[in-house]
């Protein structure tokens, strides 16, 4: 059952901001906890980029952290996280130390830097400042394709961008994922149209095409773009559930498969597939073995989901790689 919105902000206790700039082709998507939230990490790609997800792992102290982060920039685009945390700063959050207040931040970013964006910045990247603007602008609602952390993202054949989907539980627990698609692999079977998510298609939401009868001969080869390093798709996912950090990893690593349903080849050692997972804690876990691994499957599928939304809704940048849409809709 599709959640609202279809968006990870059905999920209560979150919200997301966007900021990106054209002329530089790249954007900061930041998802602000409304408070402190239980979250952890699983990265299966070869090549990731990431900020302070050491923290996330269930031994760690700290329990709970403030915001998540997904940028465009590479390794310049951890600095986004720096603008996010002086956001929650100047809104007095963050974990408590006497009297000081640390806003907890963690981050993945993704590789777009030879897209053909001016990346000739001054002395400093622009990313601090768009990490600011997406924590500061975090809403409800948000723009899914090109924009934020995805304005800049290809895939092998196609434009790839930022995507969202969420769902129900047969607890009555809300899922929801979001996703920035900067894959190595393809999204769609052979040169499409067709998703390789659209077993897990809910209400056309992104077309509504189904599954090939059967798939072409050349389907299954690993066609892969680029080099190591210059990829990856990084995601979260969410829930209202009342979890622990150990159940949170456990729902992170279930919800890996959703890449590897949504996109072919999966977690190659040219991408750095990382997808955190948050417990917003708004409802209990009455039967925890049974509800974490339902929370687990269901956010699996809802990424799946969010990743093919990503290049359905994705339009393309000047002079860029085309866009599914430009391809199959004329």
């Amino acid at each position: 059952m599709v959640a609202p919105r279809n968006l990870i902000t059905d999920v209560p206790g979150l919200r997301v901001g966007q900021a990106q700039d054209a002329r530089l082709a790249s954007g900061v998507t930041a998802i602000i906890f409304d408070a402190p939230c239980v979250a952890s990490v699983d990265m299966r790609g070869g090549a990731p980029g990431t900020r302070e997800t050491d923290r996330l792992e269930p031994h760690r102290t700290v329990e709970r952290i403030d915001a998540i982060v997904l940028a465009g920039g590479s390794a310049f685009g951890l600095d986004a996280a720096a603008g996010a945390q002086a956001y929650l700063r100047e809104q007095g959050r963050g974990f408590a130390i006497g009297d000081v207040r640390v806003p907890l931040v963690c981050a993945a970013v993704l590789f777009d830097l030879t897209n053909g964006g001016d990346k000739e910045w001054d002395q400093f990247p622009p990313y601090r400042e768009l990490g600011h603007a997406a924590a500061s602008s975090a809403a409800s609602t948000f723009q899914l394709g090109t924009a934020g952390g995805g304005f800049g993202a290809t895939t092998f054949n196609y434009k790839g961008g930022v995507g969202s989907a969420s769902a129900g539980t047969a607890h009555g627990h809300t899922v929801g994922a979001l996703a920035a698609v900067n894959a190595c692999g393809s999204v769609v079977v052979g040169s499409g149209p067709y998703f390789w998510a659209a077993p897990f298609e809910q209400e056309d939401e992104f077309g509504g095409l189904g599954f090939p009868a059967r798939l072409p001969a050349t389907a299954l080869r690993a066609a892969c773009k680029g080099n190591t390093g210059e990829n990856t798709t990084i995601a979260l996912v969410a829930t209202d559930a009342d979890c622990t950090k150990a159940q949170a990893k456990q729902i992170a690593a279930m919800a890996q498969d959703g890449i590897a349903r949504a996109i072919y080849p999966a977690h190659t050692t040219l991408d750095g597939d990382t997808v955190f997972a948050a417990a917003t804690g708004r409802r209990p876990l009455a039967d925890p073995m049974r509800e974490v691994t339902e929370l687990g499957v269901a956010c699996a599928n809802v990424l799946a989901r969010a990743i093919a939304r990503a290049v359905f809704e994705a339009t393309a940048l000047p002079g860029g790689i085309p866009s599914w849409q430009d391809c199959h809709t004329k």
